[in-house]
C-alpha cells in the first residue's frame, strides 16, 4: 500500500436501506455511479448502525464512540464540542477538511422537547441552573444552535471541519447555507415549497409531496455543485471531504423528472403483505392498531403502520430521491477525475440508518429494530486496495472513523471504540442501541431498546418489558417468528444475552485515562 496519506470523500445519505441500491440487489434501482464504487473497491454486506436513528448514529460516525459513551443517546442532544472527532484528529494532521450537505449533529429545529423534568414534589427543594442534572452542560449556549433555522452561519472549525457548507432539514423546505442560496437563484422559491404548494399527483402514501421545486434548484443538486465548486479549488493536498446528503429521508418529495422515474407497480411486495402466519410482536402491532385508529402522527418523523399502496408508493418515490442521488455522486466523482486527484482518493459511502419502506407494515424508523432499518450500505473504493470485492464479516458505523484514520495513518484518540476494516474482519456482531424522548404506543413509556446482531441471530431486549425480540435469521431471514419464548431456542437465547451483557461491557468508558495510580 502506498505510504503516502490519500484524499478522502465520504458520501453519506440519510435513511437509506442497504437494499436501495443497484450493487446491493435492488432489481429496479438504477445507481451506476455507485455501483461503480462497489466495483473498483469492497462492498460491506453487513454493516450495521450504532444506533437506528440521525443524531445518535451520526454522532457515532464522528466519535467512533457507542451513544451511551459520546452523549448523544438520542435525538435532541447535541454532540458536546468537547468531544474530539476523527475529522479533529485529520485536521490536526495537516488535512483540509469539508463538509458540505447535513451534519444534524444539533438540533436544526426550534420545537420543544417531549422529554421533560420529574414533577416537583411538594416541600422539596429544586437545584436549578447547572444543577439541575447530573453533568453540568451549556447546551443551550449559542455554540449549540449553529444547525437551528435563525443562525447565520456556521464557526469552523464546526467538530473538526475547516469549511461548512450547512444544509438543514429534509425534503424541499431545508435551511442553512441552502436556504440563502436558493433565495438567491429564486425570490419567489417560497411560492414552491412543501405541501401546500405542490403539483398534483395522485399518491396517498403519507407525505408523499410532488414539490414544485425545479431539481436544478433541489438540495441534492446544491450539495453536488457545492462539493464540485470546493475540489475544483481545492489545491494542495490532502484533504478529507464529506458530502451528506439529506435525501431519501421523508418527505418523499422527488423533484422533477425523478418523481414518476419508477413505478409502484414494479417495486418488490414487502413479505409482510404476501403472508397470514405473521402475529407482530407488541410493539408493531400497537403502532398497527394506531394507525388502523386515524391516531398516527402521519407528518412525524417515527414509525408508522401502512397499506401495501402506500408502502410501493414510498418505495418509488424513494428510488427517484436515490438515483438522483447517484446523479449528484457521478458529477462529485467527475470534478475529482479533472482534476486528477481520482488515483489518490478513497471515495467511501454510507448512510445513517434505513426506513422500514412498507417491511412489517411499517413505514420510517423507530424503536422496532429489524435491520431495514440497523442495516446500511458501506462501500470502500481506494485506489490502492482491492476491487470487485465483497466482505460479510459484521462492520458498523463506529469502524468507519477508525478505518479512515488507519489508512491515513493517524492514531486514534484514546476512547475510540471502533475498529480498522483494512485488515479484515473485526467484529463478530454488532451491537445497537436505540433511545427516544417521546413515549412509544406499544411499550408505554419513552423506548430503550438495545441489540446483538450476528450472522445468524438477533436478539433485542426492551427496558421496563417482559418480553423481547429473538430470531433466526438463516431460518427466518424475513424477521417474522419470534423466538423469544420458545423452549427450542432458549439455550441460544441465554448464549445470546451473555453476548450482550459482554458488548454492555465491552461499550462502557475507557477515557479519559487515570491520571495517577490513586
Amino acid at each position: 500500500m502506498n505510504e503516502r496519506r490519500p484524499n478522502f470523500i465520504l458520501f453519506v445519505t440519510d435513511q437509506q436501506r442497504a437494499d436501495h441500491l443497484g450493487c446491493y440487489g435492488h432489481p429496479v434501482l438504477r445507481t451506476p455511479a455507485i455501483d461503480g464504487l462497489a466495483r473498483r473497491g469492497v462492498a460491506f454486506d453487513s454493516c450495521h448502525v450504532a444506533s437506528p436513528v440521525c443524531m445518535p448514529n451520526r454522532a457515532s460516525l464522528m466519535t467512533g464512540r457507542m451513544p451511551s459513551v459520546h452523549g448523544v443517546r438520542m435525538n435532541g442532544i447535541p454532540l458536546s464540542t468537547d468531544a474530539v472527532t476523527f475529522v479533529d484528529l485529520l485536521r490536526d494532521a495537516g488535512y483540509r477538511t469539508a463538509l458540505i450537505g447535513k451534519s444534524h449533529l444539533q438540533n436544526f429545529t426550534a420545537q420543544p422537547a417531549y422529554a421533560t423534568a420529574r414533577t416537583e414534589r411538594s416541600g422539596f427543594h429544586r437545584a436549578g441552573g447547572a444543577l439541575a442534572e447530573a453533568s453540568r452542560h451549556d447546551y443551550r449556549a449559542p455554540a449549540y444552535r449553529q444547525e437551528a433555522p435563525s443562525s447565520p452561519s456556521v464557526a469552523p472549525p464546526f467538530y473538526g471541519f475547516d469549511h461548512v457548507d450547512l444544509v438543514t432539514g429534509h425534503g424541499d423546505a431545508c435551511g442553512g447555507n441552502y436556504a440563502r442560496w436558493l433565495s438567491g437563484q429564486e425570490p419567489d422559491a417560497e411560492r414552491m415549497l412543501g405541501p401546500k404548494n405542490q403539483l398534483p399527483h395522485e399518491y396517498v402514501c403519507p407525505q408523499a409531496v410532488r414539490t414544485a421545486l425545479p431539481e436544478e434548484l433541489y438540495s441534492t443538486n446544491y450539495i453536488a455543485g457545492q462539493a464540485v465548486s470546493w475540489l475544483d479549488a481545492a489545491g494542495g493536498e490532502p484533504f478529507f471531504l464529506m458530502v451528506s446528503f439529506p435525501d431519501p429521508h421523508h418527505p418523499f418529495n422527488p423533484p422533477g423528472r425523478y418523481w414518476d422515474a419508477y413505478r409502484p407497480e414494479d417495486m418488490p411486495v414487502p413479505a409482510a403483505f404476501e403472508r397470514n402466519d405473521w402475529t407482530p410482536p407488541p410493539h408493531v402491532a400497537a403502532l398497527h392498531r394506531e394507525r388502523e385508529a386515524g391516531e398516527a402522527a402521519l407528518r412525524g418523523m417515527n414509525s408508522i403502520g401502512c397499506t401495501l399502496r402506500e408502502a410501493l408508493e414510498a418505495r418509488a418515490l424513494t428510488c427517484g430521491m436515490i438515483e438522483m442521488i447517484d446523479n449528484a455522486v457521478a458529477r462529485v466523482l467527475a470534478a475529482l477525475e479533472r482534476g486528477g486527484g481520482a488515483g489518490r482518493t478513497v471515495v467511501a459511502f454510507t448512510s445513517d440508518h434505513g426506513d422500514h419502506l412498507g417491511d412489517h407494515g411499517l413505514l420510517l424508523k423507530g424503536a422496532e429494530p429489524y435491520r431495514e432499518i440497523t442495516r446500511v450500505p458501506l462501500i470502500w473504493a481506494d485506489p490502492d486496495g482491492p476491487s470487485g470485492v465483497r466482505r460479510e464479516d459484521m462492520a458498523q458505523t463506529i469502524d468507519i472513523p477508525a478505518t479512515i484514520l488507519e489508512r491515513a495513518r493517524i492514531e486514534p484518540f484514546e476512547g475510540m471504540q471502533g475498529l480498522s476494516l483494512l485488515a479484515g474482519p473485526a467484529r463478530d456482531a454488532a451491537f445497537i442501541q436505540y433511545d427516544h424522548q417521546r413515549p412509544h404506543p406499544g411499550l408505554g413509556s419513552p423506548p430503550r431498546v438495545h441489540s446483538l446482531v450476528d450472522r445468524r441471530w438477533r436478539l433485542s431486549v426492551f427496558d421496563g418489558q417482559g418480553w423481547g425480540e429473538l430470531y433466526d435469521l438463516e431460518a427466518d431471514p424475513g424477521e417474522f417468528r419470534n423466538l423469544w419464548d420458545d423452549p427450542a431456542a432458549a439455550r441460544d437465547k441465554a448464549r445470546l444475552m451473555e453476548r450482550l451483557l459482554r458488548k454492555e461491557i465491552a461499550a462502557v468508558d475507557r477515557s479519559p485515562l487515570p491520571t495517577a495510580r490513586a
